[in-house]
């Protein structure tokens, strides 16, 4: 694991590869799970009922600032999940809010979301730990956050606006169930925008289950879309290293 003092002060080097999603929380997330690449499968799994287990708090601190790059890890709000859900042990300067995800309890995806994602996506994640703890089953889960939808109570991603995954720690759920690393890398929220839209053939796909191209979308043409951008590792060292 990431020496907490090191990503605290912002100076940890932080390196970027490959594409996923972020979990949706909709009514219609288990129809659409069969038409998404692996990827975005990966965190549409509905989440279960058994709580994840806790981290001792620096190492978790460590861990959802690791998504970040340094200059926003500085100043992001950091939650950390404890028995009833998660808490804020720190405010946000920036907007920008760092969290460990647990789209499933044995997973762990550390997520950094700008003020958009942190008004629109951050809710969602902390229901989710807080149902969890109350000990609902996965379907109440399912409808209270299709409920929540149908009232407005959560939304979609109003703009543009994005969401780093830089750790090299993400731990998701593949579409087969199975919890795998997953490489670092950074999504935008891009509603209704489709592979086709950026010249990528959906069918088309690699090894990793994605489709093949320098960028993907993941839930294309809905509300949820995301543009899944990778960064090459070398590249994104070389920009931190040259900082002052």
């Amino acid at each position: 694991m990431m020496r907490g003092s090191r990503l605290l002060k912002g100076k940890r080097v932080l390196q970027t590869a490959a594409g996923a999603a972020a979990i949706l929380c909709s009514a219609s997330a288990a129809q659409m799970l069969g038409r998404l690449p692996a990827a975005a499968q990966s965190q549409q799994v509905v989440p279960g009922p058994k709580p994840p287990q806790l981290m001792e708090r620096q190492k978790e601190i460590a861990l959802a600032l690791s998504a970040c790059p340094p200059r926003v890890a500085d100043k992001a709000a950091v939650y950390v999940l404890e028995t009833s859900g998660y808490v804020k042990v720190r405010d946000s300067e920036n907007g920008f809010t760092a969290i460990v995800q647990h789209t499933v309890p044995t997973s762990q995806e550390p997520r950094c979301m700008d003020a958009e994602g942190s008004r629109t996506l951050l809710p969602r994640v902390l229901i989710i730990a807080e149902l969890r703890a109350q000990g609902k089953s996965r379907e109440e889960i399912q409808r209270i956050l299709a409920d929540g939808f149908a009232k407005g109570v959560f939304q979609p991603p109003a703009r543009v606006g994005v969401d780093y995954m830089l750790s090299t720690e993400n731990l998701v759920p593949n579409e087969k169930g199975e919890v795998v690393h997953f490489p670092p890398h950074v999504m935008f929220f891009a509603p209704y925008l489709t592979n086709a839209d950026i010249g990528v053939d959906r069918s088309n796909l690699g090894e990793d289950g994605n489709p093949n191209g320098p960028a993907f979308v993941a839930l294309e043409g809905t509300p949820h879309a995301l543009l899944i951008v990778p960064v090459p590792v070398g590249a994104a060292a070389h920009r931190h290293l040259s900082r002052p």
